[in-house]
């Protein structure tokens, strides 16, 4: 038997049917213990797209790491950002590092950090 070219190769498959094609894939990869898988693009993985996806997120948590020296002001402020009650305010001050707000947008993000910045307290916006 003659050895086919590339181009004699691909105008026999032009010719095939899908089912042929199918069959004809199956086969060839039975007898060389092959598997044609299609190729998978990968995303870089590394400092750019690292920053690619910090541009990308749009939902960001402020989180409270310390009270301060004025507690008192803490709590009040943590009571106007959320709809948690004195008590509630209080024991998520004193059990800081915790969330104050939760997925909410860069500008509300923000307005939040500065709030309790102004109160006396260290934030940290993730």
């Amino acid at each position: 038997m003659a050895k086919l070219t590339q181009d004699e190769l691909l105008a026999q498959f032009e010719g095939m049917t899908l089912i042929e094609l199918s069959e004809f894939v199956k086969a060839f990869e039975e007898k060389f213990d092959v598997t044609a898988a299609a190729a998978v693009a990968v995303a870089p993985a590394g400092p750019a797209a690292a920053v690619e996806a910090e541009a990308e997120k749009d939902e960001f948590d402020v989180i409270l790491t310390g009270a301060g020296d004025k507690k008192i002001q803490v709590i009040k402020v943590v009571r106007e950002l959320t709809s948690l009650g004195l008590k509630e305010a209080k024991d998520l001050v004193d059990g800081a590092p915790k969330p104050v707000v939760e997925k909410v947008n860069k500008e509300a993000a923000d307005k939040a950090k500065e709030a309790l910045e102004g109160a006396g307290a260290s934030v940290e916006v993730k």
